[in-house]
């Protein structure tokens, strides 16, 4: 995770983006205070990026990079705004003692892009990510990689539009309006169980979201995916992020999940 010290939106980039609607910048830090804390008080290890002026996104750390078995596969960035965070990220891996970093020779944005399951890496194109990206991920990471078109501009990520429950299983939610007719055809065929998630919720961000296998974080406004995270044995946590919301970014978007080497 990033701390957003320097955040604001002085840009647009995505359709969340307003660079009229000022930022609280403390707000923003509280809140994602509040993310890391949920995180620690469950368990779980929190390392810091620390942040860089002029690179306002930092904040949104799932971006810089995808770390599958310990093998870290950099992003590539599609705006030149954002481009300077993939060398960061990078840097830090390395210094953190990762062996194995690689640095992307076609775009890609990171966990923004790239959602691992137990059997395969989904990996979203369309408006960020380069096709030529997931034959590059397969190649790195050694597992199969399922391409998925996004063709709404609101859902310019994967991770806006789909949310792995527990990556040591094939359970996801998603919301299918955001992918092309194709694309809801493969998934409705390799997770036939998933949840599916409605307008309203989509709308609200909600599966940009982290699951754990039990616990599942994710924006407080998507009321309509609690009761049916809980008829599936998880336990949902709303968080409230809506300063970082003006970036177009919420739970997931902050947090870069690096899956150690078995």
């Amino acid at each position: 995770m990033c701390p957003p010290a320097h955040f604001q939106v002085t840009y647009s980039i995505n359709p969340w983006m307003d660079p009229s609607k000022p930022v609280d910048l403390p707000l923003a830090m509280t809140q994602w205070e509040d993310l890391r804390d949920r995180y620690l008080a469950l368990g779980h290890t929190v390392e810091l990026l620390a942040p860089r002026p002029g690179l306002p996104d930092m904040v949104f750390a799932a971006n810089g990079a995808t770390v599958v078995d310990g093998r870290v596969l950099g992003a590539r960035f599609a705006h030149r705004e954002r481009e300077a965070e993939a060398a960061v990220h990078r840097d830090w891996f390395r210094a953190a003692g990762f062996t194995e970093v690689h640095e992307a020779a076609h775009v890609n944005e990171g966990e923004g892009d790239f959602a691992v399951t137990a059997s395969w890496v989904l990996a979203g194109r369309g408006f960020r990510s380069s096709p030529l990206s997931h034959g590059e991920a397969q190649e790195f990471f050694g597992r199969p990689v399922i391409g998925l078109d996004l063709i709404d501009p609101r859902y310019y990520h994967l991770d806006t539009a789909l949310c792995v429950l527990d990556d040591t299983a094939d359970e996801i939610m998603y919301y299918p309006d955001a992918f092309s007719p194709g694309s809801r055809a493969v998934l409705a065929r390799l997770f036939p169980d998933a949840l599916i998630a409605a307008e309203k919720d989509a709308a609200a961000l909600g599966l940009n979201a982290v699951g754990d296998g039990r616990h599942v974080l994710l924006p407080q406004a998507a009321v309509g995916l609690f009761e049916p995270l809980r008829d599936r044995g998880f336990e949902p946590l709303g968080m409230d992020l809506g300063e970082l919301l003006k970036g177009g970014g919420s739970v997931k978007c902050c947090t870069q999940e690096i899956r150690a080497a078995a």
